[in-house]
């Protein structure tokens, strides 16, 4: 960015427009939502939205939209463009992809983008993502051991072509896909959007008269990035390394980093690292890169919206064929159950660095697909969310059942039995379960779901703090552990599995990990764990030497 672009703008401006920019972005996400025909959408807000200009840099992203997304739009429209260089494009075109390794790491996130067009010409690109609800083969869970049996992989192409929908491909996601209805209304809902997002940005470029976006987006990332780099400068520079044990499939793999911090820049290398495996957990290197940008920058800067220039200041570096660089064939559709473990293996290196500003472990999320038909013999595939819960901080206690490093929303029970017809007959808080400390983990929960359907359901796992729990963090203790049961026996957190009628799973979620030396911990607020059930009396006198 010159000086010039940045005198060009006066910061008042440039502070309203920006705010006016993310608030437009959001008004993409709230037609999304509002379009939507799944509960990962309507619900759980497994989306993103962002606006991109015409070197397709990330101006503005949406408030709602989860970590893995970060970053990951301007990866794929730059692919896109290569299929389609942008002399090409006509106004109405749509083009899509859910290829792994060229959008967001598994067949199940639908990237679609639109170029905005203004007095014949492209101004900018409106792109939007969704988790799909279904996209045929085994389904969404870990135990595939190719892509190909993951589902349906789309090149890129384009679904509308000047205004015109390619019947073809609508009939090729309809046959291959369990629940057609959802799913491709769910990709309608992206193309929707897209629509708005077009309308929008031009009608903000008529509010200030802007000819195109060059000039502000130079100015809103060059804002963002001399923050950035601000903020990395306070760091302490060095070499910071961490190594974990992670639950792979079949056994364990090893995740490594390297931290290299110098002055205003941070190189995360994961040189180290275990290779892939032939389970559903392996990671491209563009969620990789997504959970790097996320992990640094919540560390730094939390509170500025996202953009490319906050992301100029971070590299992240993998070996080709790592489990955190997967390449093709090997299945990828559970590969957040590895690439969330990116944002602890990071805060573990930087404890050093930043003692202050890193939390102790999280239980971490987990999801597992139902697939079967309910009693009106309706076919559906439906994604349960739950979580464990959230490590501790310096200065505050972890939040019960709240996920880290992603941010979904939780269906409420009462919509998931409608689309179900299966029963939620159990759902608490796990006494004892958050890590002790001076400042206690989160706590995990214990979930009961009866197959009501009448009819087999299939369950896709892709459970992990099943061996390894949260750590803790400065004498902090460990959280509890995940684990699955079907009809009272364990099952494979990660596996496939049969619940016949009248049977019940039994999700049991991990604690999150305490933080500081549990002796240190205030009387009344061991007093207050004990009495609000979160710590039993004989944990608080065994975990914190507590006397009532």
């Amino acid at each position: 960015m010159n000086d010039h672009t940045t005198r060009s703008i006066d910061a008042v401006s440039l502070g309203i427009m920006w705010d006016r920019l993310v608030a437009l972005t959001d008004e993409i996400v709230s037609t999304l939502v509002r379009s939507s025909f799944s509960t990962i959408v309507y619900e759980s807000y497994d989306l993103t939205c962002c606006v991109l200009d015409t070197e397709t840099n990330t101006i503005a992203q949406g408030t709602f939209g989860i970590p893995a997304f970060i970053g990951s739009a301007p990866v794929t429209a730059r692919h896109m463009l290569k299929r389609f260089p942008p002399e090409t494009l006509k106004d109405g075109d749509i083009i899509v992809t859910n290829d792994p390794w060229l959008g967001t790491g598994h067949l199940f996130d639908i990237t679609v983008m639109r170029p905005v067009f203004r007095r014949g010409r492209i101004v900018a690109y409106c792109v939007s993502i969704t988790h799909l609800p279904d996209i045929g083969g085994a389904g969404f869970g870990s135990s595939a051991t190719e892509v190909y049996a993951e589902g349906l992989r789309l090149p890129i192409l384009k679904l509308y072509d000047a205004g015109r929908l390619n019947e073809l491909v609508v009939e090729i996601i309809r046959t291959n896909v369990r629940v057609p209805e959802q799913t491709m209304g769910d990709v309608m809902a992206n193309v929707a959007c897209s629509e708005v997002g077009a309308r929008e940005i031009n009608a903000f470029m008529d509010e200030y008269g802007l000819d195109d976006l060059t000039s502000l987006s130079a100015a809103i990332r060059g804002q963002s990035e001399t923050r950035m780099r601000a903020k990395l400068a306070e760091m302490k520079d060095g070499r910071f390394h961490n190594r974990i044990k992670v639950e792979g499939f079949d056994g364990d793999v090893e995740l490594a980093v390297e931290i290299i911090k110098a002055g205003d820049t941070v190189t995360a290398d994961f040189a180290g690292t275990s290779g892939m495996v032939r389970a559903g957990v392996n990671v491209p290197f563009c969620y990789t890169n997504a959970m790097v940008l996320h992990a640094i920058k919540s560390l730094t800067l939390p509170s500025i919206p996202n953009n490319q220039g906050s992301a100029a200041p971070i590299l992240t570096k993998a070996p080709p064929g790592c489990i955190l660089n997967a390449l093709p064939p090997f299945p990828t559709g559970g590969r957040h159950a590895m690439g969330h473990f990116i944002t602890p293996l990071i805060y573990g290196a930087l404890a050093e660095a930043t003692p202050g500003e890193v939390q102790a472990d999280s239980g971490m999320m987990n999801l597992v697909t139902f697939q079967g038909a309910r009693r009106d013999g309706r076919p559906f595939t439906a994604l349960y969310f739950a979580s464990g819960g959230y490590g501790a901080l310096k200065g505050l206690d972890g939040w019960s059942t709240l996920p880290h490093p992603s941010n979904m929303a939780v269906v409420p029970v009462e919509v998931w039995e409608a689309l179900t017809h299966t029963t939620v007959v159990d759902k608490r808080l796990l006494p004892d379960s958050g890590g002790p400390g001076q400042w206690r983990g989160g706590l995990g929960q214990d979930v009961t779901i009866r197959n009501d359907t009448g009819n087999i359901l299939v369950s896709l796992g892709m459970g992990n703090r099943t061996v390894h729990p949260a750590k803790g963090l400065f004498g902090g203790g460990d959280g509890s552990l995940r684990h699955h049961e079907v009809a009272g026996h364990p099952v494979h957190a990660k596996g496939r599995i049969e619940i016949q009628p009248g049977e019940t799973m039994r999700i049991v979620e991990a604690g999150g990990a305490g933080y500081g030396d549990p002796k240190a911990r205030e009387g009344a607020a061991i007093a207050a764990d004990v009495a609000n059930g979160f710590v039993s009396k004989a944990a608080a006198e065994r975990d914190y030497d507590w006397r009532s």
